[in-house]
């Protein structure tokens, strides 16, 4: 019972340790901490869970674009800092809101199992029964993401694209209750957390639209120095999509793109092989790169390797996996950002920036 933890009694006098949880006060914030909660209370009956929601800069920033905030840790610097301030022990993110370089003394301590990457479409009521595709001419699909309305341009030139923010509930009641969009675009996995699955018109393909890095997944950030809490999440890694995402992490952080640039991946783990697929787009999406590369990973994942515990790639630290797969995931996003740099990804991004700040 010693050390600085704080233990509460349960009704049969028996101590457990207290863990108190961060998160968003989104509904869909909530719905996907108590998931994450739900895991940790059934694999430690012993342990006593509190969560706390807090309000993030992103959540009370409605009325602007999100790509012209530019401010990276836009729905996790409030959380940080509460981990920081020792207020919680651990924040549940979706992955693809945390930036690719954590602050010093952060890590991610599980990346669970993937929902739906892909992009979804929601269509007004009026349009039932329609696609993207049969649409009339300039009607207006609401998204915030450069990225999916760089891709969509390209491939669905006759629609219009239009900035639309807030938490989901606001954006579906946007959608239905005024007759500004035609249709919205946002991620499959929030849909079906919010168990609104029923909504979705068409699930857009890689094809159509790339999706986020990380997108889909949920992430546990932690501190580095607290290794109990590090060791009691890590049982929640999910060994194909921790390497899926860091060789996406790698990718993006090799690129230098955050909100404000689009850039798009594809992942999968066929046959012991990882490939990986990314994007950059010009504003419009007239302008592209786009490649694919692979690495294996059976060699890599057969043996008991040593694991260094203090490494860390793209703030993800998943000391249950072994480190030569992970290498090779981080080296297969770096290998394909080059390729693309090689290419001009640089002078697309730079543009795309430039114009979005211009905006």
């Amino acid at each position: 019972m010693e050390g600085p933890y704080k233990y509460i009694r349960d009704e049969n006098g028996k101590a457990k340790r207290v863990i108190r949880i961060g998160t968003r006060k989104s509904q869909l914030a909530r719905i996907q901490t108590d998931s994450v909660a739900e895991k940790l209370q059934g694999l430690y009956p012993d342990i006593h869970l509190e969560i706390v929601g807090m309000t993030t800069t992103g959540d009370k920033i409605l009325d602007t674009a999100l790509s012209k905030i530019g401010e990276k840790s836009l729905f996790t610097k409030e959380l940080e800092t509460a981990l920081e301030r020792n207020e919680v022990d651990l924040v549940v993110h979706s992955l693809k809101d945390l930036p690719t370089a954590l602050p010093p003394g952060f890590t991610i301590g599980a990346v669970l199992k993937r929902e739906n990457p892909h992009d979804a479409v929601v269509l007004h009521p009026n349009n039932k029964g329609k696609s993207l595709e049969t649409l009339p001419d300039k009607s207006v699909i609401g998204t915030s993401s450069l990225r999916r309305a760089a891709q969509l341009k390209k491939r669905f030139p006759h629609l219009e694209f239009k900035d639309i923010r807030g938490n989901l509930n606001t954006r579906l009641k946007k959608l239905d209750e005024k007759d500004d969009f035609s249709a919205i675009i946002l991620a499959a996995a929030g849909l079906s957390r919010m168990g609104w699955g029923t909504r979705v018109s068409q699930v857009l393909d890689p094809e159509d639209c790339m999706y986020a890095v990380g997108q889909g997944a949920l992430a546990i950030e932690v501190r580095t120095s607290d290794k109990d809490i590090v060791e009691m999440v890590s049982v929640l890694h999910h060994p194909d999509t921790v390497l899926r995402c860091i060789a996406e992490r790698a990718f993006l952080r090799q690129l230098e793109g955050g909100c404000s640039v689009p850039v798009a991946v594809h992942t999968e783990v066929k046959d012991s092989q990882l490939y990986l697929t990314g994007a950059v787009y010009s504003l419009d999406g007239s302008d592209s790169l786009k490649e694919t590369m692979q690495t294996s990973l059976a060699s890599h994942i057969k043996g008991e390797e040593h694991v260094d515990e203090r490494v860390q790639r793209v703030g993800v630290t998943a000391n249950n996996i072994p480190s030569p797969a992970q290498d090779a995931a981080e080296k297969l996003g770096l290998d394909l950002a080059n390729l693309l740099l090689s290419k001009g990804a640089k002078e697309i991004l730079t543009v795309a920036r430039q114009l979005n700040d211009a905006r």
